[in-house]
């Protein structure tokens, strides 16, 4: 058996409360256990956050544990490692010196390895007569065995809160779906209800997501988006429960007053699409944009695909979304026209899908399109410039969130 009687580091190194914890930690390994030294390090590997272990250490807690002959830490068989640093750094991918003394003082400190120095600081174990190891010097697996089980919770217990995380991801993203098919279908189908304010609470929300969140701070936000779609949903069922009953009343009415077959009768002015507006259907033009193919726009104003019935696969597609859209955003029948006209239905269809992209920071998303329209009356009027910086703000916003 190994015997162990260093307790302080060698040379300038100071004892610490986490090397009197570490060796405590040792000292309390049950006598007889064993364990998988692969499963404990991938246990410590999903809870390194947790232990406050940096990527760069637990690769050298990797290179640690390959200089450990057997596949199973066993407590009071050899769990002490001796490499010198040249060793070491060759097994932990050519790391610097200084880089890999730093590591190594974060395992110590989070209590993964203690270290065991020798009176002159090297590492090197001292062999009895029969050949086995009497004294080692270097550094102690037994943490690593004693806290196996510690462990293997605080790995659970983020595999869990990372299934949380990813739900309540899951239900944001069927709720933006939700509400943004629902509220381009109450516009689409002309439904009464304040689909501007609805869709202004909706973009608020959204707005209020941060690109790497908790799910703490998920979950309100997907509360938040809950009570919208229930209310969006009251909205559309309201109209359905409307259909219904007058379609109720409209069969009583028949059955009493059967001998009128031809209800048109009544109106024999009225002909087919008369009576109501026509819907505004801009033509588009056959070509995109120069220079701007329909992928790039997407990419600028990924927020427009959300309205889209059935995606958007050509100009005509964005164009009907559009359409659809800038009655939430608030821009009038007479505002898209006009834009239409100056400056072509597939233009107008991208300045409205970056004014959706831009949300509050368009306060009058009308007045902003009717001064487009005028710029564009007057040749002074370019998209480019548009697509370009919320190219470049997606781009600066994934740079951050990676």
């Amino acid at each position: 058996m190994t015997e162990h009687i260093s307790t302080t580091p060698f040379g300038r190194r100071s004892l610490s409360l986490a090397m009197v914890a570490g060796q405590m930690a040792a000292d309390s390994c049950a006598p007889g256990a064993s364990s998988n030294k692969w499963q404990v390090f991938r246990a410590v590997c999903e809870a390194k956050q947790l232990l406050g272990a940096s990527d760069r250490a637990l690769a050298v807690l990797n290179a640690l544990l390959s200089f450990h002959p057997d596949t199973d830490l066993v407590e009071g068989e050899g769990l002490v490692v001796f490499p010198s640093n040249a060793q070491l750094a060759l097994r932990a991918h050519g790391m610097a010196p200084a880089t890999l003394r730093r590591h190594l003082s974060v395992l110590v400190d989070c209590g993964l390895v203690v270290r065991r120095d020798s009176p002159n600081g090297k590492r090197y174990a001292r062999k009895g007569f029969d050949g086995a190891i009497e004294q080692a010097f270097g550094f102690d697996l037994t943490p690593l065995l004693a806290r196996a089980e510690e462990f293997e919770r605080m790995a659970e217990a983020v595999r869990a809160e990372r299934r949380s995380l990813l739900l309540v991801r899951e239900r944001i993203t069927i709720l933006r779906r939700d509400i943004a098919k629902m509220i381009a279908f109450g516009l689409e189908e002309g439904i009464a209800a304040d689909w501007p304010r609805l869709h202004l609470s909706y973009r608020d929300i959204v707005a209020a997501i941060p690109r790497t969140a908790s799910r703490l701070e998920l979950e309100p936000i997907a509360a938040e988006l809950a009570a919208l779609a229930q209310e969006v949903r009251k909205a559309l069922e309201s109209h359905v429960k409307t259909e219904e009953t007058s379609a109720n009343e409209s069969h009583s009415e028949r059955h009493i007053q059967n001998s009128n077959t031809h209800p048109h009768e009544f109106e024999p002015g009225l002909e087919k699409g008369q009576g109501t507006a026509a819907a505004v259907k801009p033509e588009t033009r056959s070509q995109p944009p120069t220079g701007y193919p329909l992928g790039m726009v997407l990419r600028a104003c990924p927020d427009i695909a959300d309205y889209a019935r059935n995606g958007i696969s050509g100009w005509a597609d964005l164009v009907e979304t559009a359409n659809l859209v800038r009655g939430a955003l608030g821009v009038s029948p007479d505002a898209w026209n006009q834009a239409c006209e100056a400056m072509g239905a597939v233009d107008a269809a991208i300045m409205v899908a970056a004014m959706l992209q831009k949300g509050e920071a368009i306060s009058s998303p009308g007045g902003y399109l009717r001064s487009l329209t005028a710029k564009a009356r007057a040749g002074e009027f370019s998209i480019g410039p548009v697509l370009m910086a919320l190219l470049r703000g997606r781009g600066g916003a994934q740079a951050k969130a990676g």
